[in-house]
């Protein structure tokens, strides 16, 4: 128990620094909030471009990443990132679509629709069925972009993203190759729970979401899950038994917190998240397909799954990170640079 503890102080106090740090820092002009992000566009390096469109009706927010030197009258390959379930654009979707274009890729990062800095009302819904338009639709704009080659396109989906990814490629044959990292099977953890730690209340849940649909559809308060403040405090995060949402509470909450960045979502979403499951249809991606997670992650089993069940392509690996956990690869550099070098070797051989 003495160990646990000197273990979480050890956590807790490196947090303090880096919070600490970040604050006495100017605001990214960009709103970007990972290590090493553009402050700047520079004449013959990384540019980033915001940028807005229209998906069935509701304005998407963009960043659109191009490569040092960009030309727009040659042609690019060109990488479509979907961000983590409560993440945004200037997270960790941000940080790898720069990585990706440091390398010559064009990559885009949009926020989902209904989040971030995108429209859609009420705010926060959460529904499969709109995630999985989201790339689409971002795979729309990105291959009208000027420069982007539409036959060399690829995707990355990062935890949720990832499982929505898999999704969308799975009848999306624009993109030529697949790419997840941390996958996360969100329809099958809103049903099942964490590791199946919900199975027992699946019916009571489901009416939950019924009676909020209902009070919605009545003019009523919309209704959120996962609508509690986040744990900050060490004895709280102390308590949590799962790596992945107690790293996930450090890194929405404190280091790499942004504002339009939350863990909640409309209630009534998950009568539609608990029939979803990524895995499902998985023969069909028949593109190549590299599947990414941290050797330590509690989460890898969501991507073992999804893994075993991608029978349809002859191409695919599994990758594994050494040393790290789920939200590790998010940001920490040793892992990033392995998931990078990785995506590198992945997309120069089957989008370029």
């Amino acid at each position: 128990m003495k160990s646990i503890k000197t273990h979480f102080l050890i956590i807790m106090l490196t947090f303090t620094s880096v919070f600490a740090s970040a604050q006495t820092k100017p605001a990214n002009p960009f709103g970007l909030v990972y290590g090493d992000a553009i402050t700047e566009n520079v004449p013959g390096k990384v540019n980033i471009h915001a940028v807005t469109y229209k998906l069935n009706g509701i304005e998407i927010a963009a960043n659109i990443y191009t490569p040092a030197n960009f030309d727009p009258s040659k042609k690019y390959a060109a990488v479509v990132v979907a961000h983590p379930n409560g993440g945004v654009k200037e997270q960790v979707a941000g940080l790898y679509a720069q990585r990706l274009a440091e390398s010559g890729y064009i990559a885009i990062a949009a926020d989902a629709s209904y989040q971030g800095a995108s429209g859609g009302v009420p705010r926060n819904v959460d529904k499969p069925a709109f995630r999985i338009e989201d790339i689409r639709g971002m795979a729309d704009y990105i291959t009208q972009y000027a420069g982007v080659n539409a036959e060399r396109l690829g995707v990355l989906g990062v935890c949720g993203g990832g499982g929505y990814t898999l999704a969308a490629a799975q009848t999306d044959k624009r993109f030529k190759a697949v790419a997840t990292l941390s996958m996360f099977n969100s329809g099958v953890v809103r049903r099942n729970g964490f590791m199946n730690s919900g199975v027992s209340t699946i019916q009571e849940r489901i009416k939950q979401a019924s009676d909020a649909r209902a009070q919605e559809a009545a003019g009523g308060k919309v209704l959120y899950a996962a609508d509690s403040p986040m744990p900050t405090k060490e004895e709280e995060l102390a308590k949590i038994p799962y790596d992945l949402y107690r790293e996930g509470y450090i890194y929405y909450g404190n280091t790499h917190k942004h504002p339009n960045s939350t863990f909640r979502y409309t209630m009534s979403s998950l009568l539609d998240l608990m029939t979803f499951d990524a895995s499902t249809n998985m023969e069909l991606i028949n593109q190549p397909l590299l599947m990414m997670a941290g050797s330590k992650a509690d989460s890898y089993y969501m991507t073992e799954d999804a893994f075993k069940k991608a029978t349809g392509t002859n191409e695919k690996e599994l990758y594994l990170i050494s040393g790290a956990t789920h939200i590790q690869t998010y940001y920490v550099p040793e892992y990033v640079e392995q998931a990078v070098n990785k995506l590198n070797e992945f997309f120069g051989k089957y989008s370029q």
